[in-house]
């Protein structure tokens, strides 16, 4: 009898294993629920089945509007044994962007849990989606479960559709990125694999799962038989009880939320952790001074690098040991630096204008690109957006960046419409567009102006319509009022607007006023 052939990858077959060999180990904890991983599998195949009952078919868009919550790891499983791809939203948006999402992918049934059960109410009034709420023992989304067949993982071709991320991009509208099935089954072992995670281990969720799949962690922690801790919401002194009580390993965090952390353990006195707890960070670089408070309480800092484009961290700073050796001021600049690919990554490269690998000197900057399994198949309905990404064969990051002679990249700028503050990625343009649409505004730019706490902040430089004032309170609330609060300027500065001689605003003059030592920016 001939062996059976290969089967095809689908990061959902992590829980079925888990549910098999640690039938009885504790794989979820959300506030003062539990769940075995065996109770974790069988809700999760439930869900498979709810869905099927609900009319959902193979291919249908199941979304999500979930805070991190035990619901939020079951749809991540369930949703895939159903065959149907998860549409994960960003619980900040306004509801006329969640409304966008819900039309353009086309989602037949939104889950959400009850924090978000006005939201949720409000866009379905709007695009007619059917919501299933998720509470207590009494909800819908509970009672549905429990009646619900359990659901065998579908058969899939690993190349199809497994989730459709949304992130804004330079032109302000929301992008679809599609994973697909072997991308999340890789680079969720990636993920398990660089920050070993092992069946000691217990991950705070203080990411958020709609993040990127949670950068895959919500697969990746499953794979290795740890411990899901939901932090339902960022509250730093909570976070630090949390870490301080023993039982946390791991978590991940945008460098806003490690200044938190730190600032809680501050003004709670207590010292360091008990234990090592590993930390993985993107975004803008941590700053020496940050990676020493963190050291000193025992959470050891990893950088990592990526995009909502490449399942999350595809490049990671590993640390090797020699390292450890070198100057303080020597290892804060080797840590700040992004890294190399992870262990899917096929490839990075800086690149010139002519698509030419730059000279691995440190020095000679140049786009950074990327290639691999954990790379999307491009932009959901948007042909257009995913030509523009492509080169040959690599990912354009849009981000700009130096080699050095070790093979490690570092990031100098970055796609200079967006703007990421506290781990969020906003279009400048974006903003601009809804500053535009004040009467009394008649020009308006926004850059971004480096903060210790979010990272970066926006901030807009607006002329007002001859003879029509407002004030700055006045036009941050109209923004407001048209997109999601946390991409607002925090600032907003009535000047006129540098500009080159053809009328083109000199938006490099602007960033220039908040970081000088950029003063070579073209």
């Amino acid at each position: 009898m001939p062996l059976q052939g290969a089967s095809p990858l689908n990061p959902a077959y992590f829980l079925d294993r888990a549910a098999k060999i640690f039938s009885e180990r504790t794989a979820i904890i959300d506030g003062e629920r539990r769940f075995t991983y065996r109770e974790f599998g069988d809700r999760s195949h439930r869900l498979a089945g709810l869905l099927r009952d609900a009319g959902a078919q193979r291919g249908d868009r199941i979304a999500a509007l979930c805070t991190n919550s035990h619901v939020m790891l079951e749809m991540h499983n369930g949703v895939p044994m159903a065959g149907c791809a998860l549409v994960p939203m960003n619980v900040r948006l306004s509801a006329r962007e969640l409304a966008y999402i819900l039309e353009n992918s086309g989602a037949r049934i939104l889950i959400a849990t009850h924090e978000f059960a006005d939201a949720a109410r409000a866009v379905s009034s709007s695009t007619g989606v059917r919501v299933i709420l998720a509470g207590n023992e009494s909800s819908e989304y509970e009672q549905l479960l429990k009646s619900a067949t359990p659901g065998a993982t579908a058969l899939v071709d690993e190349m199809s559709l497994l989730a459709i991320n949304y992130t804004s991009g330079s032109t302000g509208q929301p992008k679809g990125v599609m994973y697909t099935h072997r991308g999340a089954y890789l680079q969720a072992l990636a993920m398990a694999f660089h920050s070993r995670l092992g069946l000691d281990s217990a991950y705070l969720w203080t990411l958020p799962m709609f993040h990127c799949n949670g950068w895959c962690f919500t697969w990746a922690v499953t794979a290795a038989g740890a411990v899901h801790i939901c932090q339902r919401q960022i509250d730093s002194a909570d976070i630090w009880s949390t870490i301080c009580s023993g039982s946390v390993t791991h978590l991940c965090a945008a460098p806003t939320v490690l200044t938190m952390i730190a600032e809680a353990a501050a003004q709670c006195g207590d010292g360091k952790v008990s234990h090592p707890v590993h930390a993985f960070t993107g975004g803008a670089p941590p700053t020496p001074a940050l990676l020493s408070r963190l050291s000193a309480l025992n959470l050891r800092v990893t950088h990592l690098y990526g995009l909502t484009e490449t399942y999350g961290p595809s490049v990671i700073n590993d640390w090797q040991p020699e390292w450890s050796a070198k100057s303080e001021n020597e290892k804060a600049r080797l840590n700040a630096r992004q890294g190399v690919g992870n262990v899917v990554t096929k490839d990075i490269g800086v690149i010139d204008a002519d698509g030419q690998e730059v000279p691995w000197d440190g020095h000679t900057l140049g786009e950074i690109v990327i290639r691999g399994d954990n790379v999307t198949i491009g932009y959901y309905r948007d042909e257009a957006a995913t030509r523009a990404a492509e080169c040959g064969e690599w990912f354009r990051t849009g981000d700009l960046g130096v080699r050095f002679p070790d093979g490690y990249i570092e990031l100098r700028d970055r796609a200079k419409d967006i703007i990421i503050t506290g781990g969020e990625n906003v279009a400048s343009v974006e903003i601009e567009k809804a500053l535009a649409e004040h009467p009394a505004v008649l020009e308006a730019v926004v850059v971004g102006r480096p903060d210790e706490r979010w990272g970066e902040i926006p901030v807009a430089f607006v002329v007002l319509r001859q003879g029509m004032p407002a004030t700055k309170e006045e036009l941050i609330e109209f923004v407001c009022e048209r997109i999601a609060r946390f991409k607002a300027p925090r600032e907003i500065l009535f000047e006129e607007l540098p500009k080159t001689s053809t009328g083109k605003i000199q938006k490099y003059i602007l960033r220039r006023r908040f970081a000088p030592q950029s003063g070579q920016e073209k």
